[in-house]
């Protein structure tokens, strides 16, 4: 049976008194991360030079901090206390490393960072580790761990502990370990009650562990990501996702607006399918003809519904369980699934998978509150329905039971998001052009893989068509770029919100003209002309007229109606935010969009003090602390954030 303890000091009492030297430890990604006890891991040896400390992990998530006191920092500072609890344990050794601030005994290797949010850290540019996800396992044997650290579920009347949010790599570590012939590590696990407990494959008895640390309370909150906004263009995209579904296949998402913006889709698609073919049709009246349409998607409601299998659930994946999208079952029998397959299942198969099979496999899981309150009490029957799975089982099909995964995952769907495609189909996702790494691999080049393993599955990659450099729109479809982590020989499917782009087996020629065809307009020149010079494009071709409506101006006016009677919300799934923040959001969203320049910021501020009081100004100006201005950089404030309500409001 494992040591119990109470205390997390005695824990690292226990650890240290065990290991000599150099201390190796490894510890999962994101929710998994027994955040109290790294912390008092890391308070003792952050000024112990003679312990040097090697931490092998991945996504180590903080709550945002408000820094000044701008209006960003008002807002942020009154959410963060609400949705996060003001005791919840900031990683310690993660605001270090923003900081560069890590002592030079310690080292931390991450091979995935939260998105964008380490680009200015040395210290985390220099020691991240590129990988697949499916390769961390081994990469963290080669280091031979001394410990890992988890955290883990307890549910009173079972024996058993569950790896509930992360059961993803642990097993797949040891396995690794066992064969590179290295000892087996010490097994430590944090007891948090306030983590789901799931059943079956995310189980495992008590012994397992070498420790189990079972921390009094009270309890901090479970780290939430924030539900964000989802634009026009997110919307757009997502509607153009949910027509490559096929009832009766697998989905693969991942996380973010494009995601959320495509579970609502799907949502639609199902219960409110006149609604939804509304929207498309507003989009692109030709949609439904589409060859890709045709042939790999559809646009009717789901009777058979859909199998989810994605390295992380969220909470698209919660809403589409329960409006049934997600709801095909299968099961871990390769006999009964080949039976199913080929027509000839007996009436026991049929009650078998009823009964035993499950309709959603996940590798880790991370969300809002909502979500986990969801998963916390779930019925029995839907709960048995969920399996934790390894990562090797979920992001390849070579880990031993191919012929059983290619039966389950029967027209597949991945979809995942890049941030720069090019026209020859080529996608950079996880890093900038100079080598800094703004997130990381993780699965994705599994999934493209995986869709060209596997009979009639498609790799889906979602991107938004512009983004902002200093004020300045810039093209997301670009020529070339000087990272990739999609090569070109991959290429796929790419969509953006002017469209769908089918380049699996085409030629240069015809990916340039499927990937200009859904450029903005302002950049299709440009690209066409590169093309050309490039010998990749016959001289005498221009563009058809049709991609002049590949404009801002034209999607928002598509979509306006569908925002107007709210079948297109701002936050689909649900808000963390008030009613009031969220008002607040759009307000400080637009306020953003027009001070990026020096010549913005003039004209906005001039508006501003011209603007007269609003009739509600005042509870808002309550909220950030704006009611009575104490200086005029505060009065300037108070007037800026008038205007914005008044810009943003809504009937």
């Amino acid at each position: 049976m494992p040591h119990y303890v109470t205390d997390l000091d005695a824990a690292v009492d226990w650890l240290l008194t065990r290991t000599q030297g150099p201390l190796r430890i490894a510890a999962p990604l994101a929710l998994g991360k027994p955040h109290r006890l790294l912390n008092t891991l890391y308070s003792r040896l952050e000024g112990d030079a003679s312990r040097p400390l090697q931490l092998y992990t991945a996504l180590s998530l903080n709550p945002p901090q408000a820094k000044g006191d701008g209006l960003e920092a008002r807002f942020l500072r009154r959410f963060v206390e609400r949705h996060f609890g003001i005791d919840f344990p900031r990683l310690a050794y993660a605001d270090a490393i923003a900081r560069d601030a890590l002592p030079a005994h310690v080292q931390v290797e991450e091979f995935y960072m939260q998105s964008g949010a380490l680009l200015g850290s040395a210290q985390a540019q220099r020691n991240y580790t590129s990988l697949n996800y499916t390769h961390a396992a081994d990469a963290v044997a080669q280091r031979a761990p001394h410990a890992i650290v988890q955290k883990v579920a307890f549910r009173e009347g079972s024996t058993r502990l569950s790896l509930s949010c992360n059961n993803d790599i642990t097993q797949d570590t040891l396995d690794a370990i066992h064969a590179r012939g290295l000892p087996r590590p010490l097994l430590i696990a944090e007891v948090d009650p306030q983590l789901p407990w799931l059943d079956g494959s995310a189980t495992v008895e008590p012994d397992f562990f070498d420790l189990v640390v079972v921390p009094p309370g009270p309890y901090p909150h479970l780290f939430g990501l924030p539900r964000q906004p989802v634009s026009d263009a997110d919307y757009a995209i997502g509607f153009h996702a949910s027509a490559l579904v096929r009832d009766g296949g697998t989905l693969q998402i991942g996380i973010g607006t494009l995601a959320d913006a495509l579970s609502h889709a799907l949502v639609l698609r199902h219960t409110d399918n006149a609604r939804y073919r509304r929207i498309l049709r507003a989009l692109d009246p030709q949609l439904a003809d589409q060859p890709i349409v045709q042939e790999a998607g559809g646009l009717r409601p789901f009777e058979i519904g859909l199998y989810g299998c994605s390295e992380m659930l969220n909470e698209g994946f919660g809403v589409l369980v329960q409006t049934g999208v997600i709801r095909r079952k299968v099961l871990e029998d390769l006999s009964v699934m080949q039976r199913l397959a080929n027509g000839s299942a007996y009436g026991s198969d049929h009650a078998t998978l009823a009964a035993e099979g499950q309709y959603l496999h996940g590798a880790f899981y991370l969300g809002s509150p909502e979500f986990y309150d969801w998963l916390r009490h779930l019925p029995e029957d839907e709960s048995r329905a969920i399996g934790m799975r390894r990562i090797s089982e979920i992001n390849q099909l070579y880990g031993g039971n191919e012929s059983l995964e290619r039966l389950q995952r029967r027209d597949a769907r991945f979809f995942n998001s890049c941030m720069i495609a090019t026209t020859l189909g080529a996608a950079a996702s996880d890093a900038l052009e100079d080598g800094r790494v703004v997130s990381g691999v993780g699965g994705q080049y599994n999934f493209v893989a995986m869709a060209h393993a596997l009979p009639d599955a498609r790799s889906i990659l979602m991107f938004r068509a512009l983004r902002d450099d200093a004020g300045k729109p810039q093209s997301n479809v670009r020529w070339n770029y000087g990272h990739t982590t999609i090569p070109r020989h991959l290429r796929d499917i790419f969509i953006n919100e002017y469209g769908v782009a089918d380049l699996r087996h085409r030629t240069d020629e015809e990916c340039v003209v499927a990937m200009t065809g859904i450029a903005d307009v302002a950049f299709q020149h440009a690209l066409l002309e590169q093309a050309k010079a490039s010998r990749k494009l016959d001289i005498s071709f221009t563009a058809p007229e049709a991609w002049q409506r590949n404009r801002p101006d034209v999607l928002r006016a598509a979509l306006a109606p569908f925002r107007s009677d709210g079948s297109l919300p701002d936050y689909p799934l649900g808000s963390d935010f008030t009613p009031l923040e969220q008002d607040l959001l759009r307000a400080l969203t637009w306020l953003k969009a027009n001070t990026r320049t020096y010549r913005d910021k003039l004209r906005t501020a001039v508006s501003a003090i011209r603007q007269p009081a609003g009739e509600n100004d005042v509870m808002y100006l309550q909220r950030m602390g704006l009611e009575s201005p104490k200086h005029l950089s505060e009065w300037l404030e108070a007037k800026l954030l008038r205007l914005a309500l008044a810009r943003t409001a809504r009937n």
